[in-house]
């Protein structure tokens, strides 16, 4: 329980909480922290920031301080990737990317977390690509004294239905390029495809090991397909031949090239053409033309997954509806934007 005192009878008390201090625009944070011993000298800082009382923390058998439900709350929600330090800020505890990697949120676990009384977890968006260091969610209790029975409720879901926070590394692919098109194969066009695709697996630390052209033929495109997997690819990237005119064929080479899953078609613009295949574990990735044409399409949200180690079905390519539709700015500022954050 808290008890109220005056200032004058604060002096030698021992402060429950952090006291925040704002300046606007010049310093916002703890002007006395946690644990610190009021002396006469402070009487006059804490009259500036508005503080009469001040209060002394009893706590009976069933309550518990913010600090300690923080520590509690950020044990229960912290996965692998995640590190945190029992060092509460006003209250608060910080959840850290502890690699570079993919954020992967549990975003109905979160919900239920959240829905507890007198607790939040705050966090990036799920799907994030994270660097080391980088603050990736925050939670606290939000009294300064609550019963210990909400804490341990919150802590139980997010333990028992977790992790709610993970970083994924992503994985060092051995890449194949599979070019298709006559045009561009007779050299009556020169590719862009190749550097552009190039670009996209290097910037996420993975290498392009093979790269082919090949005609609209699905006989020859599963032959090179056979081939990129026998010189070690685990991941095919293949463009041209996406969309629904009768010469366009990769997708049946993809067919003939033995692959076992296969999910054409993706909630997301620009990337409707987009496919996803696996051979023998393998994802093969079927890149439409509209990645010529915007800095930023479908293979940007789903590539950093599949390098994470999730494997891409139906459900993911349509959950990717929300939030998929790309608004197309003058100048693009992705990620920081709501492209892709729906999902």
């Amino acid at each position: 329980m808290l008890k109220i005192i005056t200032l004058e009878e604060a002096v030698g008390s021992t402060l429950a909480h952090d006291i925040t201090e704002i300046r606007p625009g010049v310093f916002k944070g703890p002007a006395f922290r946690k644990g610190h011993t009021v002396c006469q000298e402070d009487i006059c800082h804490l009259q500036r920031l508005g503080k009469n009382h001040l209060y002394v923390i009893d706590l009976a058998e069933d309550e518990i301080h913010e600090n300690e439900a923080a520590a509690i709350l950020a044990a229960a929600l912290a996965g692998d990737g995640i590190r945190w330090k029992n060092e509460p800020r006003e209250g608060k505890i910080k959840l850290l990317a502890d690699t570079n990697g993919l954020l992967q949120v549990n975003s109905a676990t979160l919900a239920a977390f959240n829905m507890i009384d007198e607790v939040m977890c705050a966090t990036l968006h799920n799907h994030t690509l994270v660097r080391k260091g980088e603050l990736v969610a925050a939670t606290r209790a939000i009294p300064l004294v609550m019963k210990r029975a909400p804490i341990e409720r919150a802590a139980a879901i997010a333990a028992d239905n977790g992790p709610v926070l993970a970083v994924r590394p992503l994985r060092h692919a051995r890449v194949g390029l599979v070019i298709t098109g006559n045009e561009v194969y007779h050299g009556l066009i020169e590719d862009r495809f190749a550097p552009v695709l190039t670009d996209k697996v290097t910037k996420l630390g993975s290498e392009v090991v093979a790269l082919d052209f090949v005609p609209d033929d699905a006989d020859r495109i599963a032959a090179v397909i056979r081939a990129h997997m026998g010189r070690g690819c685990d991941l095919l990237l293949l463009t041209g031949g996406m969309s629904v005119d009768p010469d366009d064929v990769t997708r049946h080479g993809i067919l003939k090239g033995g692959a076992g899953e296969f999910h054409y078609g993706s909630a997301v613009l620009p990337g409707a053409m987009f496919l996803v295949a696996y051979l023998d574990d393998v994802p093969l990735l079927g890149v439409p033309a509209c990645a010529l044409h915007h800095q930023v399409t479908v293979l940007d949200l789903v590539l950093p997954r599949v390098l994470a180690g999730e494997h891409i079905g139906k459900a993911d390519l349509a959950f990717l509806g929300h939030g998929g539709l790309c608004r197309d700015c003058p100048e693009c500022l992705y990620p920081h934007c709501p492209f892709g954050k729906g999902s």
